[in-house]
């Protein structure tokens, strides 16, 4: 079984179309695929696959600080020890919580000397799942309201799609991540065997496809690099990047009206342009 993950830090180059499509190409080579929406903020692979999230099968919980009044010496250590700013400590009095400003670590609780920081366990998310045809299951992880750290609703997310690939006996695992270089999306790479960088042909897809190689170099991952809308703006911005840094390319995609109106109507497992010349 095969991980890739789909990822190249600025929203909008058509991260998760190209995901798509590649589990769908997948698919027609007879491939058995698991697709994971790790973009757990702001889902939207189930929309452009016209289907819904489908059964709820899992809920995340996560740690949250809640302060023994009576254990406290109100001694400041875990207001120290919190780098999101999420405990304030009022002057000679215990230390307050602000759930919104939470980020699960529990670097509070191990600073705490008097074990007064107990685990006030909160929601954070849920994990659907939906069977979008036989050979094609789709995972998607959603937040519940403000969520100030996502990464361990995405590490539990990767947890459920490695036991879903085990169960059908997939062939593949296809990531889509969440925009940007944060950590929900270093946690959706961590482990995986390779990575495409989605890029267009601007100077702000140069400047984040460049970020985004970058990390996945430092976390060791092999990259290739698909440039969406190959025939608008400036390819050659990208070409010699990818020619100085010896990156070779998964997939040059042109402009397609009728990829846009697939994917205005969500209706991108119907599109037929799926004989694009993947390199893989």
């Amino acid at each position: 079984m095969r991980t890739i993950a789909v990822t190249g830090g600025k929203g909008g180059v058509g991260k998760s179309t190209i995901a798509i499509l590649l589990a769908l190409r997948l698919t027609k080579e007879g491939k058995r695929v698991v697709l994971m929406d790790a973009d757990v903020e702001c889902p939207n692979d189930y929309l452009l696959l016209n289907t819904s999230l489908g059964k709820k099968i899992e809920t995340i919980k996560a740690f949250l600080p809640k302060i023994n009044q009576e254990k406290c010496i109100k001694c400041g250590q875990c207001v120290k020890a919190c780098l999101s700013n999420a405990l304030f400590q009022p002057k000679g009095k215990p230390p307050v919580v602000l759930p919104e400003l939470c980020s699960h670590c529990g670097a509070c609780q191990l600073a705490c000397p008097t074990g007064a920081i107990e685990n006030n366990e909160q929601t954070i998310g849920f994990i659907y799942e939906q069977n979008i045809k036989d050979d094609l299951v789709l995972l998607t992880g959603q937040t519940k309201g403000i969520v100030e750290e996502t990464g361990p609703l995405v590490g539990k997310l990767k947890k459920a799609a490695s036991k879903k690939t085990k169960k059908i006996k997939a062939d593949f695992l296809i990531i889509d991540t969440a925009a940007g270089l944060h950590c929900p999306v270093i946690q959706a790479l961590l482990g995986v065997d390779s990575a495409l960088l989605v890029t267009e042909s601007t100077p702000l897809g140069l400047h984040d496809l460049k970020l985004s190689f970058e990390l996945t170099q430092e976390l060791k991952i092999p990259v290739k690099v698909v440039l969406n809308q190959v025939d608008l703006g400036k390819p050659e911005l990208i070409d010699s990047f990818l020619e100085e840094k010896k990156i070779k390319t998964a997939l040059r995609m042109p402009y397609s009206k009728d990829l846009v109106d697939h994917y205005a109507n969500g209706k991108l497992i119907d599109f037929e342009g799926r004989n694009l010349k993947w390199s893989l």
